[in-house]
């Protein structure tokens, strides 16, 4: 029998997940990218020398993703060094107070003593109720959910004493921690997900227990390295990647998709997996016709994610007195979660993201030189707000914050910058809403209610990313390309029993129909 034909759409980091794994599966895969380079949000910016990181900056969790690569035959820590940051970060607050976060507990405790002493010890215990909360809820993360009936999965029921939906991220934090500045301390981390803690449902106090019970890496070269080294390994294993080829539209038979145009073929395939960004790729290239569940209408109604301001700096000399990544809180955090997710405006005094990879990295950036690459969280796309306009201002409001934070002299020694809003996130990346975290993590968009790893309403599509189950942030990313190849090889009657050992811990078996390697990117 020949070999089964798998065209993806998009070299994100769940598309070239996707890839290896089914390429290893025994499929001929082809990887059509609308860009002229792989990654996606995780794709590199570099200019005269300076190297970023576009989108994520922090690798969490590396289990995941190294479970993928061991599935393939590969390891991930050889194929991309990777340094765990210690401190993690620092959080500096507005309202006073800091924390050079660290895996440390001990001295965890400490710095928590110099804030609030009546919480010292509050963080061992959090730690503790997360480490068991964590491994209730691996199978409902690793698992997909094709119907309401998968709610009474036996994974499921047994984590529910650990599901509190009632309760928000936030006030799960109350229960540790009376001082509000270590709520947010253990909290922010629902801005991977582009929500407030105190809208985020309570499940996702394991973002922070993942960074201090498994450490937060710097993969040298940026995450963007990962991506692009996934991208190597595919094409050594057969996949083809082609660049600047947008799709641009469908033929089917029936519910099921048959082929895809862009503008320089046609391409067949037994199966088809997206990667796109979910909303934005429905709407502009399935016939609305076609959807009913996910019409145009529908996901006009759902809840999007907050999208970010972003600065690219490349700068004479290095920061040393700052640390790898830097957040620093608004002073009114409340506020400044307001304007973004309720009123849907720009904030005077914004929350700030920055990360100064030039202490751990220096390939980054010329000699002498280093990179800082800052973020602001911000509202998605809305009539409130005209970035033509704006841009400029809140380029001057983002900077006066970082030099208020320490970073002194800035504006003098910037010598590379490169800007993206909202509208960019839109029509650069192609992202709905510029909602960069894709469709929020309410309660009623997750498991059955997020658009289906084997997407219901179309034949032969699977979907992988942020805008399908499990979620957003790279693990979970991760997560969704071995949930849907898992689904795509057993509906095409092939193997997965190295991609289950894998997920196991056992050594994967290859299957012997792996394809043989194939050019480089055409």
């Amino acid at each position: 029998m020949s070999q089964r034909k798998v065209v993806i759409v998009g070299a994100g980091p769940g598309g070239l997940a996707s890839a290896m794994q089914l390429a290893a599966g025994g499929c001929d895969v082809t990887i059509l990218e609308r860009r002229n380079q792989v990654g996606g949000r995780t794709s590199a910016i570099e200019i005269d020398g300076y190297r970023f990181d576009c989108g994520p900056t922090f690798f969490l969790y590396p289990r995941v993703l190294d479970e993928i690569f061991h599935s393939t035959g590969h390891d991930l820590m050889e194929e991309v060094p990777m340094e765990r940051l210690d401190p993690q970060y620092r959080l500096t607050f507005g309202g006073g107070g800091q924390l050079d976060c660290t895996p440390d507990m001990d001295e965890m405790d400490r710095q928590i003593a110099k804030i609030s002493p009546e919480d010292v010890g509050q963080l061992k215990r959090y730690m503790d109720d997360n480490r068991v909360k964590l491994e209730k809820f691996r199978p409902i993360l690793e698992s997909p959910f094709n119907s309401p009936m998968d709610l009474l999965k036996p994974s499921l029921l047994g984590a529910a004493a650990h599901v509190h939906p009632m309760r928000t991220l936030g006030k799960e934090l109350q229960r540790y921690f009376k001082d509000p500045r270590l709520v947010i301390a253990f909290a922010f981390q629902s801005k991977y997900l582009g929500m407030s803690p105190f809208n985020c449902p309570s499940l996702f106090s394991i973002l922070s227990f993942l960074e201090y019970e498994y450490g937060v890496f710097h993969p040298i070269g940026g995450c963007s390295r990962v991506s692009e080294r996934m991208a190597e390994i595919a094409q050594d294993m057969g996949v083809k990647i082609r660049l600047d080829e947008s799709v641009e539209s469908i033929e089917m038979e029936g519910r099921r998709v048959r082929a895809l145009h862009t503008g320089r073929d046609r391409y067949d395939a037994d199966a088809f997996v997206v990667n796109a960004d979910f909303a934005h790729w429905m709407t502009r290239t399935i016939p609305n016709s076609v959807r009913r569940r996910w019409s145009d209408e529908n996901i006009a109604k759902k809840k999007f994610s907050c999208s970010t301001y972003m600065l690219y700096l490349g700068v004479e000399g290095l920061y040393e007195d700052q640390p790898h990544h830097g957040i620093h809180i608004s002073k009114d955090y409340d506020r400044n979660l307001r304007e973004i997710e309720i009123d849907h405006v720009l904030s005077q005094d914004p929350s700030v993201y920055v990360q100064n990879a030039g202490v751990t990295d220096p390939s980054l950036a010329p000699s002498g030189h280093s990179t800082l690459y800052v973020l602001a969280p911000v509202t998605h796309e809305t009539e409130n707000v005209d970035w033509s306009k704006e841009a400029p201002r809140f380029r001057e409001t983002t900077l006066d914050k970082l030099e208020q934070v320490g970073f002194d002299g800035l504006r003098d020694r910037i010598r590379v910058e490169h800007q993206i809003t909202p509208d960019d996130w839109q029509s650069d990346y192609a992202i709905y809403k510029g909602a960069t975290f894709n469709l929020a993590h309410n309660l009623g968009q997750m498991l059955h209610r997020r658009p289906r790893n084997r997407f219901e309403e179309l034949d032969g599509v699977y979907l992988v990313g942020g805008g399908t189950h499990p979620g957003s942030g790279l693990p979970v990313i991760y997560e969704s390309s071995r949930i849907s190849s898992r689904l795509l090889l057993q509906d095409l009657g092939m193997d997965t029993q190295f991609i289950e050992q894998s997920a196991q811990g056992v050594p994967p078996r290859i299957p012997a129909s792996a394809p043989l390697p194939e050019p480089a990117i055409a």
